[in-house]
């Protein structure tokens, strides 16, 4: 019988990014974007697809600075304080309560359980949200970590898009009154 005790979960904290760190990370200016969020950002934080998401949420906060508490935010492993990510939610809840997820892990932290950490740690937000009702997940369908990530905390399968450029992606939804944390 195998005695060994199971690994300690994942926990995170998560530093904002304000508009200023995002656009310096947007421009590639990794040391700019970590000296404004105070924790040393991964390289992982200026690569092309993350310079075009973090452009965006700079855009978006500049149009909406209200959003400023529900969009992505620097992901900081706890006790030991290394980046391991980033995540957070496209924006506040829309008209009908609902939320969508996002989250990356830095490729050196992947499959360490960090996802499923952030995962956890954004639905207990939502869930405390008075406006959140529902919180939807939008994963590729060939992503079996992703896949694998959120299952357990609730979300079923409620549809499916597709295009040549991204592939097919499962369309996940939650109610926040039954999120299960993890």
């Amino acid at each position: 019988m195998n005695s060994e005790p199971l690994p300690a979960r994942k926990r995170v904290r998560f530093v904002r990014l304000s508009e200023k760190a995002l656009r310096a990370l947007a421009d590639g200016d990794l040391a700019g974007g970590s000296a404004e969020t105070g924790v040393t950002l991964d390289e992982h934080f200026v690569c092309d697809r993350a310079r075009s998401i973090f452009a965006y949420r700079a855009d978006q906060l500049v149009k909406d600075p209200s959003a400023a508490p529900w969009i992505t935010r620097a992901a900081v492993s706890e006790p030991e304080g290394i980046v391991v990510g980033d995540a957070g939610f496209h924006g506040p809840p829309d008209e009908a309560g609902m939320v969508e997820v996002g989250y990356t892990v830095v490729p050196g932290h992947r499959r360490q359980g960090y996802a499923r950490a952030m995962m956890s740690a954004l639905l207990v937000r939502a869930a405390a949200e008075p406006g959140v009702r529902t919180v939807r997940a939008r994963v590729a369908a060939d992503n079996a970590a992703s896949l694998a990530s959120i299952d357990g905390f609730g979300f079923k399968r409620v549809g499916e898009q597709g295009n040549e450029h991204d592939g097919l992606t499962f369309i996940f939804e939650v109610p926040a009154d039954a999120i299960q944390a993890v």
